[in-house]
């Protein structure tokens, strides 16, 4: 989905409804985290087609303001179909917390708390944020399946199952009491529905084609080696193919080289790097990255200067004649993006708050540099043995199987801001 606003699907008294959630993000100093409503509404719909049609329909709603509220008005309406793991049956939790606390069972009964407690925040519905204020034993279901092993486990267990047994009806009157339908075009909700059934039939015949495909597969064990063979340089020729096909033909996709935007507690900025044989070179000289406000500063850099590490790349000749010749775009990609501001605010608030693509790309950006500066306490920090590494290895691969970290998480939130800070030393303003 677009920039984090993503379809949930809430299952309440009378069914499933669907809408839509914007996990926390940060317009300049603010932080906001929104669900789609209005005021003191939140709007649910009795399908997806409906949810399509009203998010293309331009009515007024709280996720108006929302830096990705315009690109998603534009998405294919299969985009709007919640993915399994955002599908939430409030109805279910008194049976499920009653079940043996299988990592399966925790997993769901924190993802559905956690939604829980999210809408009751945004929507200020004190009743909900009562129940988990006034009731901390519920925490213990955020650590994973240690809580609730061997014998004082299971009477922790016990103790969910029963405040949930006792209390979970009020919560879901809560939500219920807030949750509405606007009206939305029937003639644009038949067409949403047309492109939701015209997607699940073009789903079910690739699953078909993969099926055959699997068949054809099975029978052609007997087949000789020659047609072994052919069949398999038929699909060298075609993953060949694919790959230069998916092959960036742009200026710096031929050079090799990479513009990165930085953003920082300081400032945003703009830098190259590429990689030499998977080790990581930046714009930059001994270790400090060399970075520039704007795009321009950093192509003027470019054309008058070439004391840098990065001269030595082959191509790096290329870059600075585009750059004399006044020829030279500095264009981003989205992955090159890296913005730091925050993530030791989320880690201090636990693993499932994190957002992973944010953290992964922070991740990136900070063993590279390190690397390229020969330094490996980045690598160190960030192994899973250490707190800090193995909350991160969590936050970026969360499967229920997996031990959760235990919070609080305040050590772990100082040792990245510390890697943060390190980074930042790094960079040499031009």
């Amino acid at each position: 989905m677009a920039s984090d606003i993503v379809p949930i699907e809430l299952g309440l008294t009378d069914g499933p409804v669907y809408t839509l959630w914007a996990p926390r993000w940060r317009d300049g100093e603010d932080e906001w985290e929104a669900f789609l409503g209005l005021d003191e509404d939140l709007y649910g719909f009795s399908s997806v087609a409906e949810l399509v049609a009203f998010a293309r329909s331009g009515k007024a709603n709280d996720l108006d303001d929302h830096p990705a509220w315009e690109a998603l008005t534009t998405l294919p309406a299969e985009a709007f179909v919640p993915r399994d793991d955002r599908r939430f049956d409030l109805i279910s939790v008194p049976e499920l917390a009653a079940e043996e606390p299988t990592p399966e069972v925790i997993a769901e009964l924190e993802d559905t708390l956690e939604i829980v407690s999210l809408i009751g925040e945004v929507c200020e519905l004190i009743d909900v944020t009562k129940f988990f204020n006034g009731n901390p034993v519920l925490g213990t279901v955020r650590i994973g399946t240690r809580n609730f092993e061997g014998r004082e486990g299971a009477e922790m267990w016990h103790k969910v199952g029963q405040i949930i047994s006792r209390k979970w009806d009020d919560v879901v009157d809560a939500i219920e009491g807030v949750v509405s339908t606007p009206e939305v075009d029937a003639a644009a909700t038949a067409t949403a529905q047309e492109e939701l059934t015209a997607a699940a039939e073009r789903a079910a015949a690739l699953a078909v084609d993969d099926d055959d495909e699997l068949d054809t597969d099975l029978d052609d064990l007997d087949d000789d080696l020659d047609t072994d063979d052919e069949a398999d340089d038929a699909d060298e020729d075609a993953a060949e193919d694919d790959e230069e096909f998916e092959e960036d033909d742009s200026f710096w996709g031929q050079v090799g080289i990479d513009p990165i935007k930085i953003i920082t507690s300081t400032g945003e900025y703009y830098t190259l790097r590429c990689y030499l044989d998977d080790n990581p070179v930046f714009l930059g000289r001994k270790g400090k990255i060399f970075v520039f406000d704007s795009e321009g500063a950093l192509a003027r850099y470019l054309a008058d200067d070439d004391d840098t590490d990065l001269s030595s790349v082959s191509t790096y000749d290329e870059v600075r004649v585009a750059a004399t010749d006044g020829s030279l775009e500095i264009d981003v990609y989205d992955d090159n993006v890296y913005v730091l501001p925050g993530i030791g605010e989320d880690i201090a608030d636990g693993p499932r708050r994190i957002d992973r693509d944010q953290l992964d790309l922070a991740v990136e950006l900070l063993l590279d540099s390190a690397d390229f500066a020969g330094d490996g306490s980045v690598r160190d920090a960030l192994r899973p043995t250490t707190p800090l590494g193995f909350f991160v290895s969590y936050a970026l691969d969360p499967q229920p199987r997996r031990l959760a970290p235990s919070g609080p998480f305040d050590n772990e939130a100082e040792a990245w801001r510390a890697l943060e800070h390190d980074f930042e030393d790094r960079l040499t303003s031009k």
